[in-house]
């Protein structure tokens, strides 16, 4: 995974707005296009992408724990905004850009450390105006569900 390492491997504005969100996201997975480093910082990348849908993979480890030395709460919230904004993302149209509004998280139980999960980002409306989306946190070997989310972000045409 190409992973930007400082704000010179960036993509320029002018760069970004002449792609389609979904193509956008398509350059991070196929590696042609540098993900965020809040990735690299948190353990997590961008695993799947296609339209109205993206996938991210994580394995937290001892990093990303509480005080109690299970995995903090901010975790879950980073790992779902990612991915349900970026499934907004895929469905934004070139010229235009996004940004959360807000979300909302439920967390079901404790990750295990080292135990690597899904993040599935799924839309449910894109409009000129907003996005919504849900998305959830799943076990890649036991296929447990350990938080919910769901999010509204903006969608602002700058070009």
């Amino acid at each position: 995974m190409n992973i930007a390492k400082s704000p010179d491997d960036l993509l320029s504005q002018a760069e970004v707005l002449g792609l389609s969100g979904l193509e956008f996201m398509q350059g991070i997975v196929e590696g042609r296009l540098p993900g965020p480093p809040i990735g690299a910082t948190m353990g997590f990348h961008l695993h799947e992408v296609e339209e109205q849908r993206v996938v991210f993979r994580g394995t937290p480890e001892f990093n990303v724990t509480n005080p109690l030395g299970t995995v903090h709460g901010g975790w879950y919230g980073t790992l779902l905004d990612s991915a349900m904004a970026c499934a907004v993302m895929t469905s934004i149209p070139r010229g235009s850009v996004y940004t959360t509004l807000e979300y909302k998280i439920n967390i079901l139980r404790p990750i295990p450390l080292g135990s690597t999960v899904d993040c599935i980002g799924q839309t449910d409306h894109v409009g000129r105006s907003t996005g919504v989306a849900h998305g959830e946190i799943r076990g890649v070997e036991d296929g447990r569900l350990y938080a919910t989310g769901s999010t509204t972000c903006i969608v602002m045409k700058i070009a």
